[in-house]
């Protein structure tokens, strides 16, 4: 699997493909339904000027979410090679994501839908991912 399809699954998940969603009160844009501070972490890394607005607009949500992952999903970071789950969790739940038991239910979600599109395997319980960062 490449980092695409399961920003596509999480895509899926968070807004249904909607690239105009507003969720969380008011709080989460786009497709991705990203926060305001998520795009000041990942402007802050990137050394980007993304504006919130700018998660409306499906191409720069991913970049945003790209530089927030090489930001926070890292091996150096984790101690360890970094997961579709990592990341998963990470999107939901901030830069401890991976380890908060809250963001549970939102992985067993991506997962899901993973398993939906045919690229989880649940023989071994994995899925590759090709992701370098």
């Amino acid at each position: 699997m490449n980092i695409m399809t399961l920003i596509l699954a999480l895509i899926a998940v968070e807004s249904n493909g909607n690239d105009l969603a507003i969720g969380d009160g008011g709080l989460a844009y786009g497709a991705l339904q990203i926060h305001a501070c998520y795009v000041a972490d990942a402007n802050e890394f990137a050394k980007e000027d993304w504006t919130h607005e700018d998660a409306f607009d499906r191409e720069e949500a991913i970049k945003i979410f790209m530089a927030y992952m090489d930001r926070y999903a890292t091996e150096k970071r984790l101690g360890r090679r970094v997961t579709i789950e990592d990341i998963a969790r990470i999107h939901n739940g901030g830069p401890n994501g991976y380890k908060k038991s809250s963001t549970d239910d939102y992985w067993r979600k991506v997962k899901a839908e993973l398993i939906r599109r045919g690229v989880y395997d649940l023989s071994n319980e994995k899925a590759v991912l090709i992701y370098k960062n």
